[in-house]
């Protein structure tokens, strides 16, 4: 058999949660419109006929600013030097005229993934957003870019080729006695981490300007004493949203505690989904003054 790891790369934005949990079959990576959405790397294990894929989702690579984003991008080329094989995703889609122009972001990502070293498959994803004829002009724009294994069209969204994704990727994975996980492995996130994702990712899906990029979560408690399977069973959350000034925190609570609120329950039916219980989830708001520019706070909000 082949098992091997794979590390998913690329700028922010262009797909590479949405790609892991399609993948998967199962929701382990937040997804929202907005970049950097991602802020740690996520394990996911997907199993085929005689291969194991270990793939990595790793935060947008880009020219980082502030500590926060340094940690992020830092998080992504570590994990790149890693792995057996990288996945990196770009974008299908032509400027006027048909032209492809390959963006400075882009070409810094391509760069990361070159010095890395490691074995690199290109795919070129929202394809069901662009014409087919367009196709072509974009993979000829990225074929001399560097030296890709193979270069795949792919829709994360709609699922279209991922099956050739997946038998390409495999390929490059190196030969094994055993898998690197057992087979009922599908990520080594905590259930605790998932739930702070799934709050936060209603953060980013509820609010606008600053203040995604200035919450974090942090899990107070789990109580798992009432825990079963099926509808009995009971789940108890209690969770800490922080923001970074006495302003934001306001805006998140919203008029009579509305946005919170909103922010609370789809959270909590994502986790019931997801834990298969009834979520009781108790939700604060919390301000810790640039939390986003001090390492020792960074330890502690991100996973």
């Amino acid at each position: 058999m082949r098992a091997g790891t794979i590390a998913i790369a690329g700028r922010p934005n262009v797909g590479k949660s949405t790609l892991l949990n399609r993948i998967l079959g199962e929701k382990i990576a937040i997804v929202s419109p907005r970049p950097q959405t991602t802020r740690t790397r996520i394990l996911g294990v997907w199993n085929g006929p005689g291969v194991q894929a270990a793939f990595f989702d790793t935060p947008g690579i880009h020219r980082a600013e502030g500590a926060l984003n340094r940690r992020m991008v830092e998080v992504a080329l570590s994990t790149l030097r890693e792995v057996d094989a990288v996945l990196l995703l770009v974008e299908a889609g032509t400027g006027p005229e048909g032209r492809v122009e390959v963006g400075e972001a882009t070409r810094f990502a391509i760069e990361q993934v070159a010095r890395s070293g490691a074995r690199a498959v290109l795919g070129i994803n929202k394809m069901d957003r662009a014409p087919r004829q367009s196709l072509l002009p974009v993979i000829a724009a990225y074929k001399d870019l560097h030296a890709w294994a193979e270069i795949v069209p792919v829709s994360a969204r709609t699922g279209e080729n991922v099956d050739k994704l997946l038998a390409a990727l495999a390929a490059h994975l190196p030969e094994a006695e055993a898998p690197l996980f057992p087979p009922d492995v599908l990520t080594d996130q905590a259930e605790r981490q998932l739930a702070a994702e799934y709050i936060r990712e209603q953060v980013m899906l509820l609010t606008r300007q600053e203040i995604p990029y200035a919450a974090a979560v942090e899990i107070e408690g789990f109580d798992e004493s009432e825990r079963e399977e099926g509808p009995h069973g009971l789940l108890r959350i209690d969770a800490l949203l922080v923001v970074e000034r006495e302003g934001q925190k306001g805006i998140v609570i919203g008029k009579k505690g509305e946005l919170l609120k909103k922010i609370g329950t789809a959270a909590r039916q994502g986790m019931e989904r997801l834990f298969g219980c009834k979520v009781f989830l108790s939700l604060r708001v919390k301000v810790d003054e640039r939390w986003s520019e001090r390492p020792e706070a960074l330890g502690r909000y991100l996973p």
